[in-house]
């Protein structure tokens, strides 16, 4: 029988998230106890009142049919989360859109939007989802590599006019995955300055909004002046609200953006199973939700940092977001090092080179369990060292 398989999937390869699934079960079927700081998924529970919602959705026979789009409720909530939080004024009606998570949210609108051939900037390193939304779209890639000399910015000065000239759109992650910067807002100025100049759509992740550290807050990309004209802003319930296997989310912005991404949900979705609606209303009204939710993650980020800097291994502690951006010591590939910290530790990072080139040199690590288990990360990580740094200097 012939491989049926699209030509969409040729630029696309195993995802660096199931060869160290594989490996981390290897490792557990050795007897090793894997600590695993590699996925970024919330080990925290939601907000008490979104499981009362959901006890109560799901004891509800007429909970059960087709919803096709977000209730209003949920484009309200959103408008007014946004204005109080960011203090952006948003037209639930037009301006806010229902996602089944950011992440799918993302894919579904490079195809509605792109052409073959459309060309994206696009971030280096950066999740990966952005890369692989514009392969499926179609579209081709044009890498804005991430420095750390210039804070974690694109520098869009750099970028050659014939490729802007060409350009459909930029897509942008602040505070970002998997490099864990904040952007300025004097930055953001700049993006709405560039995006004007050349005709360029804006998509700004804004999963992390909340995750955000030492009494700072985030810009949204949408409080900066004409950015409503040329960009949307997608976010999440999964990380702010620990609602993660829920699978909502949405995206605010550009009414007429929205509008071209609604017509194309109307054909691949049946809209998201109403309790989880009504569990997410609530969440999104709560005074208390997010209640110590940074401090949280502030606490994890400071016990590792400072934990493996006794070890050796100065990390950068990062603003936001419930990752480390980390530098490998010298001698080392980003591969090598995490695999063979699984291998040897029983440590899962992620290597920075999944995530783009320019991510070489790197590992991620996740800020995903209690200070307790992050202290026994470190001890495995400083014997690693101990035992491997002189093969590597």
């Amino acid at each position: 029988m012939p491989v049926f398989r699209s030509a969409k999937l040729d630029n696309m390869t195993t995802s660096i998230f199931t060869e160290l699934t594989v490996e981390k079960r290897a490792a557990i079927a050795r007897g090793v106890d894997v600590i695993d700081l590699s996925i970024g998924s919330p080990d925290l529970p939601p907000p008490s009142i979104v499981m009362d919602v959901l006890r109560q959705g799901v004891s509800d026979p007429s909970m059960y049919g087709y919803t096709i789009t977000g209730i209003p409720a949920f484009n309200e909530a959103v408008a007014a989360f946004y204005l109080r939080r960011y203090g952006v004024q948003l037209t639930p009606e037009t301006e806010v859109l229902q996602l089944m998570g950011s992440q799918d949210g993302l894919i579904h609108l490079a195809m509605a939007v792109l052409n073959p051939g459309d060309l994206v900037l696009c971030p280096d390193p950066g999740y990966t989802v952005y890369e692989s939304s514009i392969h499926l779209a179609g579209g081709q890639v044009y890498a804005m590599p991430l420095l750390e000399e210039n804070g974690f910015l694109p520098d869009l000065e750099s970028i050659p006019p014939a490729v802007a000239e060409r350009a459909k759109m930029i897509i942008l992650n602040y505070p970002g995955n998997p490099v864990s910067a904040l952007a300025p807002r004097e930055f953001f100025e700049s993006v709405v300055a560039f995006a004007k100049r050349y005709d360029i759509l804006v998509v700004h992740d804004f999963a992390y909004s909340e995750l955000v550290f030492d009494g700072i807050r985030a810009h949204s990309f949408l409080s900066v002046p004409g950015a409503m004209e040329v960009g949307v802003e997608f976010n999440s319930m999964s990380k702010a609200f620990n609602m993660a296997g829920c699978r909502v989310g949405y995206v605010v912005g550009n009414a007429d953006v929205l509008a071209t991404l609604a017509l194309f949900k109307s054909h691949v979705d049946f809209g998201i199973f109403l309790p989880i609606q009504h569990a997410a209303v609530a969440a999104l009204q709560s005074d208390d939700a997010l209640h110590g939710l940074a401090d949280t993650y502030a606490e994890r980020r400071d016990v590792l940092c400072e934990g493996l800097a006794a070890a050796g291994w100065k990390v950068r502690k990062c603003p936001a977001t419930m990752f480390l951006w980390a530098r490998i010591p010298e001698g080392w590939s980003s591969y090598d090092f995490a695999f063979s910290l699984l291998r040897e530790a029983g440590v899962a990072v992620t290597p920075g080179n999944a995530f783009g080139k320019h991510g070489e040199g790197f590992v991620r690590i996740a800020l995903v369990q209690p200070p307790q288990v992050l202290r026994e990360a470190v001890g495995r990580i400083e014997r690693f060292l101990v035992q491997r740094q002189p093969m590597h200097t």
